[in-house]
């Protein structure tokens, strides 16, 4: 697919980095090779993995101005940026002004979300007569499925088509669409603090919709916070955002159809894709649940039928019961080793290897509001407890998509429109009764997903011993070794092992280390995963600056 041609340029580190409009930092910045953007304590070099803001380690510091994640700020031309180092001595000449002013907001419903769950429950709500205001992180809506571009162009692909008509469906609707909010503070009674283009957003809806998705776990292996390993969603982001390939030569592992996707995609894209490495046995050696899952919905079984043919016509290597075991730096390039089930070995050299090992709900603030949880063993996280309405333990407040629980993006939407309907009816904008047809056809995609997830292994596993060097803690650069050292001081909750070891004290606030530290004390002290095994929830649930939480606490003593 041809790309359009650089239109100006940022230096970084003195070197002169072109881009084109509408890619983001860290975008201009891997299309030049450029993949080290921060250094930590130790002295480690980390790079993009998450792409979406969540796990902190691509931080630039943008023309004297540090904490800047390079994945969700968009390049400008002329701008100076440096290599975050890990203490950054704050250039007051150009120091960030500080927030001013505050903005309230009171509809009758607010979506925290903008992807397939959250535009759907914009739509229905907005429908049925309600005002309705979405907040989304990303400067253009959409999600991680549907992922719209930031560039000029037609869209990509059906589904990204899909994603820009409906895109357009929420805005024609009546709902405010604010994009680019960075929600920082849940409180009982519904109360919402976000920070948005230098000024603090306070919400106070009559209902909420909470529709925050997911984030992909990693293999957590030797080398897996080295630069240039990413998530699977990070490359897929780079390239149907901003048409920028993670790396020339890539390998893509873990487990689920997300990486025979995204394998695809950047095949199509040009780039040479040297394995899939998937950890389950092939879908044909579990016909049962590949019959569930052709009779729940043939149109997506045979979708990714054919995504696996296409495959193997390109002559990409796809190995099952194949795993990621080491990534070791090699010159510019990394080294990813792989074992098989059946004990042979192979490596492969790349410019970029992506890893998707499952989900983790992004839950925060369901859970900072009190929203009742449930351990899900099969998936190996929480799942937030709601009604056939999608209203959770909270009057009110409600949760769709994945924040509440793997279960797909097409499950995703048609909870959105159950939600967004019965959250408008709640306040007496027309009815939440005729819901049936849409419950039938949820029934249908949970179905499909649950077989669909029988044929992959979505149990997390530790997969390396929990004695070894190999990190966990990518922001506190905390060890395996060091998480049983604090074991052996008899700690019986996961919060005390944090106090401990520091685990989970990063910016990205325990996202990745958390869930691992929760099942390691569990499997030690013998107790049963629920809600309270994994670190509580604290605000801020994203880094912000002192200037945000001041600006919203003076809105709200003027406002009280």
């Amino acid at each position: 697919m041809a790309r359009t041609m650089p239109e100006a340029t940022f230096t970084f580190n003195g070197a002169v980095i072109p881009f084109r409009d509408g890619q983001s930092i860290a975008a201009a910045l891997t299309e030049a090779g450029q993949r080290a953007l921060r250094r930590t304590a130790q002295g480690q070099d980390r790079g993009m993995f998450c792409g979406m803001g969540v796990c902190q380690d691509c931080l630039v510091t943008v023309n004297g101005t540090p904490n800047k994640r390079a994945c969700m700020t968009a390049a400008a031309n002329g701008l100076t940026i440096a290599t975050q180092v890990a203490f950054p001595a704050l250039d007051t000449a150009h120091a960030a002004p500080p927030v001013g002013g505050a903005r309230s907001l009171s509809p009758d419903v607010l979506v925290i979300g903008g992807g397939a769950g959250g535009l759907s429950a914009a739509i229905a709500a907005c429908r049925a007569g309600a005002s309705v205001v979405v907040l989304d992180e990303r400067k253009v809506a959409g999600g991680q499925y549907y992922k719209q571009s930031a560039l000029k162009g037609a869209p990509l692909d059906t589904q990204q088509a899909e994603g820009a008509t409906l895109l357009a469906e929420a805005r024609d609707s009546g709902a405010e669409i604010i994009q680019g909010v960075e929600i920082w503070g849940a409180f009982d009674g519904l109360l919402f603090l976000a920070e948005h283009d230098g000024a603090a957003l306070i919400a106070r809806p009559k209902t909420a919709i909470v529709a925050t998705g997911a984030y992909e776990r990693p293999r957590m292996v030797p080398g897996w916070t080295l630069p240039g390993v990413m998530t699977t969603g990070a490359a897929q982001t780079l390239w149907r955002s901003y048409r920028t390939l993670p790396g020339q030569r890539v390998a893509v592992c873990g487990s689920g159809p997300l990486n025979v996707q995204v394998g695809l995609e950047l095949a199509n894209g040009g780039a040479e894709v040297a394995l899939v490495a998937e950890a389950a046995p092939p879908p044909f050696t579990a016909p049962l649940p590949a019959l569930r899952a052709a009779l729940a919905d043939p149109a997506l079984t045979w979708k990714g039928a054919g995504m696996m043919v296409r495959l193997r016509r390109l002559g990409i290597p796809l190995r099952n019961r194949t795993v990621l075991t080491k990534v070791a730096p090699e010159g510019t390039a990394l080294r990813a080793s792989f074992a098989a089930a059946d004990g042979s070995r192979q490596e492969c050299t790349v410019d970029a290897l992506c890893m998707n090992d499952g989900f983790e709900p992004q839950n925060e603030i369901l859970r900072l509001l009190g929203a009742r949880m449930r351990y899900d063993p099969i998936f190996g996280h929480l799942r937030c407890e709601r009604d056939a309405i999608l209203e959770t333990s909270i009057s009110g407040l409600f949760a769709v998509g994945d924040c509440a629980g793997l279960g797909g993006a097409p499950a995703a939407a048609c909870e959105g429109r159950i939600a967004g309907r019965a959250a408008a009816a709640r306040l007496g904008f027309g009815e939440a009764t005729d819901l049936y047809a849409e419950q039938r056809l949820l029934r249908r995609h949970r179905a499909f997903q649950a077989a669909l997830w029988r044929m992959y292994r979505s149990t997390p596993e530790a997969g390396i011993e929990p004695d070894s060097d190999t990190l966990v803690c990518r922001c506190e650069e905390i060890t395996f070794a060091q998480l049983r050292a604090g074991l052996e001081l008899d700690p019986g909750h996961v919060g005390t092992l944090k106090r401990a070891t520091r685990v989970g004290m990063g910016r990205c606030q325990g996202r990745y280390c958390g869930p691992v530290a929760a099942r390691l004390v569990a499997r030690e002290t013998g107790a049963e995963m629920q809600d309270l095994s994994y670190f509580a929830p604290r605000v801020p649930i994203k880094p912000v600056s002192i200037s945000a939480i001041l600006a919203a606490r003076e809105a709200l003593d003027d406002i009280d």
